[in-house]
């Protein structure tokens, strides 16, 4: 993990609120570490993540099985997270997480073992419990797109194990997020569904 970014959203516990109350969806007991930033200062796409393709994940075929562009692609995902400030210490702090209710994975070209992998993470749409977005994946060298893997993410509360709005805080944050990243030109593989006449 790369732990939170600069504006990353806290939550501390008001006093006397018990361990399993939940998420404070109004955003009463969070802070943020910093103000948070205008859509001019957050990157469009956001580039939070690397790591090479390893030997393990190589099948017989010679090139990076399926099954581990999705592993690589959840590694982009818990960057993504830890960046809005709702990964894994959120979770041991509130006692809230988030569940992958979809996700497409389009494979553009096979990679090799040891590639150096870039990815960059375009947010294409949220509501109050749920947050849409892509990664793309690129040869950090020779710069060709790899994969892309579009995810709908739905915030949960871990006592009840039921949907829950994201606090207000970060629907603030992706709100910036969302206004920067529509700025970027359409991608193409987001939205797409399986058909013989795209290929």
């Amino acid at each position: 993990m790369l732990g939170e970014g600069p504006w990353a959203v806290h939550c501390s516990r008001r006093s006397g609120r018990h361990a399993t109350d939940g998420c404070d969806a109004a955003g009463g007991g969070y802070s943020r570490r910093m103000a948070l930033p205008e859509s001019d200062d957050i990157p469009a796409p956001l580039a939070l993540f690397r790591e090479a393709v390893r030997p393990e994940w190589i099948d017989y075929n010679g090139h990076m099985n399926v099954a581990f562009y999705v592993l690589a692609f959840d590694h982009a995902t818990d960057a993504f997270f830890d960046w809005l400030g709702i990964g894994e210490s959120y979770l041991r702090r509130n006692n809230c997480s988030t569940f992958t209710l979809e996700a497409h994975v389009t494979y553009e070209r096979e990679v090799h073992v040891g590639a150096p992998l870039a990815f960059t993470t375009r947010l294409i749409d949220f509501d109050a419990k749920r947050i849409r977005y892509i990664h793309l994946m690129h040869h950090a060298e020779e710069g060709f797109l790899a994969a892309t893997n579009e995810l709908m993410s739905l915030h949960v509360d871990m006592t009840h194990r039921r949907s829950a709005p994201l606090p207000e805080a970060v629907q603030a944050l992706l709100a910036r997020v969302k206004e920067a990243h529509d700025r970027l030109p359409p991608t193409p593989q987001a939205g797409r569904r399986v058909s013989l006449d795209r290929h």
